[in-house]
């Protein structure tokens, strides 16, 4: 199965709302983070491989036809090569609020406090921090580098092949770039800065272990989706 969507926005540019929705239309399942530590005795060697210059995509995103977040959004390029026929999902928000949700959240010691020093803080270096030179604390240089990064993204690409996208938007605009009917509802909205952190804080971060990691991954994916559509 080869991927149809690739989500290049970056995390908490509304990536859970876009795995959730792309899942609706009938583009799931949909890669995202979440999906890496529900299964991350597998999913993570793979990415630590993709990180030392070995991917195998084909593996990767095998039952998978989009993503979005990290960590893949990290290698948009690539995968816009590998899968010539994929179109591009640029989900985007603000500099300034993008950084401060990603600074209390998913890039914050708060949440990952337990498992920075093990493979999945390797992999959340080798596609996050490596690529912003470790300067989360220096807020200039990080919104500067977030528009940036998106801009290379728009220039890189032909018009036809990309939608820059934020949810406020709707489903027109996505429908109409994926070439799908537009269901009726509102497009969900999930996961707030509140949810994640509370949903952490019960485990006093990202648990270690493994088997606990993908247990209450799985647990979250299912909860959001739950409260997706409700």
């Amino acid at each position: 199965m080869a991927l149809k969507v690739i989500g290049a926005g970056l995390g908490r540019t509304a990536t859970f709302t876009m795995k959730f929705a792309l899942e609706h239309l009938g583009f799931g399942p949909c890669y995202h983070m979440s999906e890496v530590l529900a299964g991350a005795r597998r999913n993570v060697p793979l990415w630590l491989d993709v990180i030392a210059g070995k991917p195998d995509w084909a593996t990767i995103f095998d039952g998978f036809q989009s993503t979005t977040d990290y960590p893949a959004c990290t290698y948009w390029r690539e995968l816009a090569d590998y899968y010539p026929e994929a179109k591009v999902l640029l989900t985007t928000r603000s500099a300034e609020s993008w950084y401060d949700s990603v600074t209390e959240t998913i890039f914050s010691d708060r949440l990952n406090a337990q498992t920075k020093d093990g493979p999945f803080g390797a992999l959340l270096k080798g596609v996050a921090f490596d690529h912003f030179d470790n300067r989360l604390d220096d807020r200039a240089f990080m919104l500067d580098w977030f528009e940036r990064r998106n801009q290379e993204i728009i220039d890189s690409l032909p018009p036809e092949r990309l939608l820059v996208f934020h949810p406020k938007q709707g489903w027109e605009p996505l429908c109409d770039f994926l070439g799908v009917p537009v269901p009726d509802g509102p497009l969900p909205r999930v996961n707030s800065r509140d949810e994640l952190g509370a949903a952490s804080d019960e485990q006093g971060g990202l648990p270690s272990d493994p088997e606990v990691l993908e247990k209450f991954a799985r647990a979250y994916i299912d909860e959001l989706k739950a409260k997706a559509f409700s």
